[in-house]
């Protein structure tokens, strides 16, 4: 790779970021949101929809970091594009979340600059260590999303139908990028990676739900 080479992907990848921590986020798919779906309007309830919205959105600003550090040291093609293919859906996630925060009248994470730059290192990480364990590390985070969001239906008021439709598109195609991992060839997690990786998680949720 020449110098102008790697100017032109330093200069890409750094207005990626930029676009994905501090820009308006933009969705191919319709929100599964709609506005004839019920939304809380006791304050209490709001308040708790926003602040579990609020980590939902900095769970996809750090899986846009992902895939972008996974897919700058993958090195199989086709790793790639299926990495670039998650990507584009994730990018809905974040959309979606984004519009319903906003709806609910809550704020973005402070610390989404800090946590897109730790999982944009973690993605990169995973994908110099070789493409079976790039496909692991998303298979193990897909998974354990998967349960987050789960979780996260179980909280929700019930009175927030929009932000569960959400949830739920999120949640399938959350199992589907992990099913696609599996499929291509991604190595078993070890557990102690996969406890380090749960613990960093409840750190992200925790410190999210209040900053």
């Amino acid at each position: 790779m020449n110098a102008m080479t790697m100017i032109d992907q330093f200069f890409s990848q750094f207005d990626k970021a930029l676009r994905t921590v501090f820009a308006p986020a933009q969705a191919r798919r319709a929100s599964p949101g709609t506005s004839e779906m019920g939304s809380p309007s006791d304050a209490a309830d709001k308040t708790a929809s926003a602040r579990l919205m609020r980590i939902n959105h900095t769970g996809e600003v750090c899986a846009q970091a992902l895939y972008q550090g996974q897919g700058l040291t993958a090195r199989n093609p086709d790793i790639r594009a299926t990495l670039a293919n998650a990507a584009k859906e994730e990018e809905d996630h974040l959309a979606w979340c984004e519009a319903r925060l906003q709806e609910l009248g809550g704020r973005k994470s402070l610390l989404n600059p800090f946590w897109y730059a730790g999982s944009l290192g973690l993605g990169a990480l995973s994908g110099l260590l070789g493409d079976r364990w790039n496909l692991a590390f998303l298979a193990e985070t897909e998974r354990q999303v998967e349960g987050h969001l789960s979780g996260h239906l179980d909280r929700l008021p019930a009175s927030d139908e929009k932000s569960r439709a959400v949830l739920e598109q999120m949640r399938h195609d959350e199992a589907k990028h992990g099913e696609i991992a599996q499929a291509h060839g991604a190595a078993e997690m070890p557990a102690p990676l996969k406890f380090t990786m749960r613990v960093g998680s409840q750190v992200m949720k925790t410190t999210t739900y209040w900053i």
